[in-house]
């Protein structure tokens, strides 16, 4: 596992190809972010044809054609929107930038496919949900932490079975490594990474929605703040977020830049889901002084207890299914609603802890 989950990027030891080559072709703009690996390697392992790179600093787009050499490297962002042969659009820009991109992508009339968060500005959501409208294109998104996790696709699996009867409440923790030394500029940006809750706690929410079928909720309380980087003033390296769905179920989640260095992995990323008649697990990433290997699902309901090691078992069929989605106009891997519901609550999120943020230490607003 990666020291760095800027380059997470699993691949998948169960693989379902749902498409011929050449039968959906695709392009990666924009590589300011690692997650674009994971999101292209997904794409590509489920059947996608990768045609063009591109990016304006061409160590990135050098570092790129090593891992993906089929990838032609394009000129321009707009040779690569001309071209009409290109279905998709991969993009993991600066976050601030990743609208922008998203609409110029959906004008050429093609799908686009988003690092997390999709959007630093409600504005930018509202003029997306209008392209989409107008367009008829998809403006999905790589919510790896539960996409990209077959112990989170388990879980999915295990709720819709009814494993632990109706779920009641969600609670995740996003804990990262900083690593600042090897974070970009616009990482300590407020403006252009938008704010913790926006950034990673994007995926606590989405996974929120998912595991509690909810199409909305109501945000009860949110705070972020920067308890230990004075020399990144702009960086909140703490966030924490309480939620009600629409259908009674509530959510808590805290996200954080804590990591200690002693960790074997780049972050102890867990969740714990509470039914009616059981509950649920998971970590992800790492089984604390007992598994390096992450991926641990642990279960008890009325049957009893249950622990499952997942790694290689599940497979990751989100890709294959945003194929399929693509190329039929349906929406069996994400709905553009639920995208974009998950991407409105953690900008709803970000701006309630910025409006009533508190300085803890001194306890003056």
């Amino acid at each position: 596992m990666a020291k760095d989950g800027m380059f997470y990027a699993p691949k998948s030891l169960k693989k379902e190809v749902v498409c011929g080559p050449g039968e959906f072709v695709i392009a990666a703009v924009a590589l300011d972010h690692g997650h674009i690996y994971g999101m292209v390697g997904g794409l590509v392992e489920a059947g996608a044809t990768l045609k063009w790179v591109y990016d304006p600093d061409p160590a990135k787009v050098e570092a790129f054609r090593k891992q993906f050499p089929q990838a032609q490297i394009a000129a321009s962002e707009a040779d690569v929107l001309a071209d009409d042969e290109v279905q998709l659009v991969a993009g993991a820009a600066i976050p601030s930038e990743r609208a922008p991109l998203g609409m110029r992508v959906m004008a050429a009339g093609k799908d686009y496919f988003t690092d997390k968060a999709p959007f630093t500005t409600l504005d930018q959501l509202a003029l997306a949900r209008e392209e989409v409208k107008r367009t008829g294109k998809k403006y999905m998104v790589y919510y790896s932490e539960r996409l990209h996790v077959e112990s989170a696709i388990y879980a999915g699996q295990l709720i819709e079975q009814g494993a632990i009867g109706k779920v009641v409440q969600v609670m995740g923790t996003g804990p990262h490594r900083l690593n600042a030394g090897g974070r970009p500029e616009w990482f300590f940006q407020h403006e252009k990474y938008g704010g913790i809750l926006c950034d990673i706690g994007s995926h606590q929410i989405e996974q929120f929605l998912t595991f509690a079928s909810c199409t909305d909720a109501e945000v009860a309380f949110s705070r972020v703040n920067n308890f230990n980087h004075p020399q990144f003033p702009e960086l909140e390296d703490f966030g924490e977020t309480s939620l009600i769905g629409n259908n009674g179920a509530s959510g808590y989640f805290r996200v954080d830049w804590f990591t200690p260095d002693g960790l074997g992995t780049w972050g102890d990323g867990r969740t714990v889901i509470l039914g009616t008649d059981g509950y649920i697990e998971l970590r992800k990433y790492i089984d604390v002084a007992r598994e390096s290997e992450g991926d641990q699902v642990y279960l008890v309901n009325h049957e009893g207890e249950y622990r499952y090691s997942v790694k290689g078992q599940v497979g990751y069929p989100f890709f294959g299914e945003l194929i399929r989605d693509c190329l039929d106009r349906t929406e069996i891997a994400m709905t553009q609603e639920h995208a974009f519901k998950a991407a409105e609550l953690c900008l709803i999120a970000q701006h309630k802890a910025m409006s009533e943020r508190v300085v803890w230490s001194s306890g003056a607003k």
